[in-house]
């Protein structure tokens, strides 16, 4: 339980933020923000925590089990986040800039930084270039079908396009996951020289031998305890910002820097131990769940409501988007990573971020 702590405070903080909510809310604009900040800040620690016991479970199971433990349990915190923020917040365009903000925060953002440290620790990092090719073109497609042709749908027909949607996001992991935990799981694995056990221990310390039950559990209650936190923080989140003039990707990106945090850090200790394979998984995987994910979830709840959102991207974000799965496939077409090819990435990161604050 010592070691828990952080989901203890976690639940502390949803607590008080229970019992405090309307007073905050009355206190203003100020004082609102002040909660959400201190709400993100225990969603964080919940999820650190969920994030630590997916890695244990990964260890555990290995290649490429544990990086799709990983990146699914993030994808599920982002999930429910969003879809908490959509019934309080109604924006037509949260479901969309959540997933493009998540998208360049993995690949530009996580792999680019992860390339650009490794590269310059240890030169050139080998990983199987069959992962970075399958990824990229798994992304392309879903990301195509999902957030650039329904700019062409009539209003009318939303529906019928929603659950073709729905249809195609699944059968889409369907085969994905049984090519990546199946027949194909060689395509996402590499074989690295054998370490000493030392090497193996320093790695991953003691992780191995926590309990599967343990990390289980703790993942399902951090889950709940994020949902129950991020309702509240949606609230104070749209009050404070209500008429600041702040950018409307702002939530959004607030959501996948929060659902991704764990996934960057456990990225960059892969690349500067010289573990690409482990940063690829990571950074193109948590991608190409967000969108093959989510979508289908979120098309769903937009069905079961009536209530259509807007998944056509904007043109600086087709453009965006375009830009950086060129990159990433001239990129990860060799085999090996390098400073310069991370550099590339995270230019288009610091790009992104500049065009979102100016509103585009």
């Amino acid at each position: 339980m010592k070691q828990e702590r952080l989901i203890g405070l976690a639940i502390l903080a949803a607590i008080i933020g229970f019992f405090f909510e309307h007073h905050v809310l009355e206190a203003g604009q100020i004082a609102s923000l002040l909660g959400a900040a201190f709400l993100i800040g225990a969603i964080m620690l919940a999820s650190m925590r969920v994030a630590h016991h997916a890695e244990v479970l990964a260890a555990k199971v290995g290649d490429p089990y544990g990086t799709m433990i990983l990146t699914t349990s993030a994808v599920a915190v982002e999930v429910l986040i969003l879809a908490i923020m959509m019934r309080n917040d109604g924006s037509p365009t949260l479901v969309r800039d959540t997933i493009y903000s998540a998208v360049m925060l993995d690949i530009n953002g996580i792999l680019g930084l992860a390339a650009l440290l490794g590269g310059l620790k240890h030169g050139e990092q080998p990983y199987n270039d069959d992962s970075g090719k399958t990824y990229g073109v798994m992304i392309l497609t879903a990301m195509g079908i999902s957030m650039i042709v329904p700019e062409f749908v009539p209003d009318a027909k939303w529906q019928y396009y929603s659950v073709f949607t729905i249809i195609a996001m699944i059968a889409l992991y369907g085969l994905f996951l049984r090519m990546q935990v199946g027949t194909h799981s060689y395509f996402f694995s590499y074989r690295y020289p054998t370490r000493s056990r030392e090497e193996k221990e320093a790695e991953h310390g003691t992780e191995s031998d926590e309990s599967a039950t343990v990390a289980i559990v703790v993942i399902i209650v951090g889950v709940l305890v994020i949902g129950a936190l991020a309702e509240m923080m949606s609230v104070f989140l749209n009050t404070g910002l209500e008429g600041t003039g702040a950018p409307p990707a702002l939530a959004a990106i607030m959501v996948a820097a929060i659902s991704a945090g764990p996934e960057i850090l456990a990225a960059l200790r892969a690349a500067l131990r010289d573990r690409m394979q482990a940063t690829v998984n990571i950074a193109m995987g948590a991608s190409l769940s967000t969108v093959i994910l989510t979508v289908p979830v979120m098309e769903a709840i937009a069905l079961y409501t009536g209530q259509p959102f807007i998944m056509a991207m904007t043109p600086a974000q087709t453009v965006m988007v375009a830009i950086t799965l060129v990159v990433a496939a001239i990129n990860l077409n060799d085999g090996e990573t390098n400073a310069i090819e991370g550099m590339t990435h995270f230019v288009l990161f610091a790009t992104f971020i500049m065009l979102s604050f100016l509103g585009l």
